[in-house]
């Protein structure tokens, strides 16, 4: 038997619409960065789904494995680059194109992390467990938080990012047919472990 359900409880409490503009993003890893960052998202996730045979329509079943889109950020470059070269230097430690030293050196003494909650490989390339690493061999990784503030900017929502590293910086690009002073701005992707979302 249906029940019925007054208009009136069905009303939402609050009315006020998100503003695109009323967030602050933080990474412990790159403070110059998250001074100038502009633009951040809250991937998308997708869980698929599998497709169950029959004679006659085929029948979607739910899937059983989330899939998350990267973190994407734009940020204005400063001028002395400061901000774009601490993410370089992150992305090619990891990858270290001319030697292994690149990535021991930044693991040593350049990372941030304060805490390492995930398997990263060692100089020889061998995968060693996080509860192997010996405190000094500081993480590759970095958390990240987007906060998301009211219209009154005060924070009601905190998407928060484990275990974050870089996978893409964009191009600078220079012209000098531009009109108008337009000041650079890159976008940078993230690659994490999980995140979520946490309601303060």
């Amino acid at each position: 038997m249906a029940t019925s359900t007054s208009p009136l409880s069905r009303q939402p409490d609050k009315l006020d619409y998100l503003s695109p503009t009323q967030f602050k993003f933080n990474i412990h890893q790159l403070p110059k960065v998250e001074f100038f960052c502009t633009a951040a998202n809250v991937p998308a996730i997708n869980l698929g789904e599998a497709i169950f045979p029959t004679p006659y329509k085929q029948i979607p079943v739910m899937g059983d494995t989330l899939t998350y889109d990267n973190l994407s950020i734009s940020f204005i470059v400063d001028e002395n680059l400061e901000n774009y070269i601490e993410l370089h230097e992150w992305l090619t430690a990891i990858g270290f194109p001319k030697n292994r030293e690149q990535f021991s050196k930044f693991r040593s003494s350049t990372a941030d992390s304060p805490i390492i909650t995930q398997g990263i490989s060692d100089d020889r390339g061998l995968t060693t467990g996080a509860a192997q690493l010996s405190t000094s061999a500081r993480g590759m990784f970095g958390d990240a938080i987007l906060t998301i503030l009211t219209n009154k900017n005060n924070p009601v929502v905190e998407v928060r990012f484990q275990d974050l590293f870089p996978v893409a910086l964009g191009a600078l690009d220079f012209t000098q047919t531009a009109t108008d002073v337009e000041y650079i701005s890159v976008t940078a992707d993230f690659s994490y472990k999980i995140y979520d979302i946490v309601t303060i």
